[in-house]
């Protein structure tokens, strides 16, 4: 499996990005991607995920409201859409595949990742 993320970049306080993640290669109908995020000295930070099957979602307390995750099945991508954001959600994005989907919302199974790309949010 091949992730390849995309869409970052520099926005003010209050603006919007969406990130994209590609999706390539053998997967399972139970698998979900996640997005995760990791500042400077900070540690991984789980923000959401999204089966693909169904299209459930699952949101961390510090997004929740503000970013929405979807999917695109023809074009086998994930996005993650950033409204209002705050200098404290700079970091680089990362999105993870799980294929088994057994812990999908806990941020836990994902072994397979994307390389990651910067979000900076300016106050």
């Amino acid at each position: 499996v091949q992730l390849q993320a995309s869409g970052g970049g520099l926005v003010q306080a209050g603006g919007s990005l969406r990130l994209s993640c590609a999706v390539s290669g053998r997967t399972f109908s139970s698998y979900a991607v996640g997005w995760f995020r990791q500042a400077p000295g900070k540690e991984r930070e789980f923000v959401g995920a999204i089966r693909w099957s169904g299209g459930r979602t699952f949101y961390a307390d510090s997004v929740k409201g503000r970013f929405t995750i979807s999917r695109d099945n023809a074009k086998n991508t994930v996005y993650l859409q950033m409204n209002s954001l705050k200098p404290e959600d700079t970091a680089v994005y990362y999105c993870g595949a799980d294929l088994y989907g057994t812990r999908w919302d806990q941020g836990s199974g994902y072994d397979y990742w994307g390389q990651g790309t910067q979000v900076t949010v300016s106050s």
